[in-house]
């Protein structure tokens, strides 16, 4: 039998919402700082760190990062003082080794935005540098990127070979909802679930899809 699914609840943008997440049995929490378009966008000068601050372990905290370059990701993170760094896109200064020396004991997950066979690469490629990988249904090749939160599913089958091919766990994001994450599991069987807008009415949490979310996990 198949270990039970992470789940972890992104675009948090309150401690409200972190801890009602946390009550739900979140096992990670997403903070969303500057993206050029996407959800649960928020400060990292104050916000972060006070919803970071506010989740109890073992609970993770993903700082979500669109910033490329290593020496400006540090400088957010001792800012947010997140137990996780996502990079929403590819760094073009440095590498996740740069950040490791700089920030030991912090956890690195990359996000691979799954377009076509190259994706499936690239993800492989970059699985041994980092703790995790994270699929979603982004577009960082558009003249404003997407790097998250579009409610868009993807090609479920290129995941799934990243899942078999992959050394690290992944997690699979891009338009899950309760009505179908039974489907995204038996298509993909990820390490754990990610999701924004499925559980959100209005850029805000509901708490009947949060509710909805958990017991359709729990039943697979």
């Amino acid at each position: 039998m198949l270990p039970r699914p992470r789940i972890k609840i992104c675009c948090i943008k309150s401690v409200a919402e972190a801890r009602a997440a946390v009550a739900h049995g979140a096992d990670a929490i997403g903070l969303v700082s500057a993206m050029p378009s996407g959800a649960g966008i928020i400060a990292d000068e104050r916000l972060i760190p006070e919803i970071a601050a506010a989740v109890p372990p073992p609970v993770a905290t993903f700082l979500l990062t669109s910033l490329t370059d290593t020496a400006s990701i540090i400088a957010q993170h001792h800012r947010c003082r997140t137990s996780t760094i996502q990079l929403v896109d590819a760094l073009t200064r440095g590498t996740p080794a740069d950040l490791r020396r700089a920030l030991p004991g912090i956890r690195l997950v990359q996000v691979i935005h799954v377009l076509d066979d190259a994706s499936v690469a690239k993800a492989l490629a970059a699985a041994p540098h980092v703790d995790a990988l994270l699929l979603d249904s982004g577009n960082p090749n558009l003249a404003v990127k997407e790097l998250g939160g579009t409610g868009r599913t993807h090609n479920w089958a290129l995941s799934r070979r990243i899942v078999e091919g992959s050394s690290r766990p992944v997690f699979l994001a891009g338009g899950l909802r309760p009505d179908n994450v039974a489907a995204a599991w038996a298509a993909v069987r990820p390490w754990g679930f990610d999701i924004c807008s499925g559980v959100r009415t209005n850029d805000y949490h509901d708490e009947q899809k949060l509710t909805a979310f958990f017991a359709a996990v729990a039943a697979l």
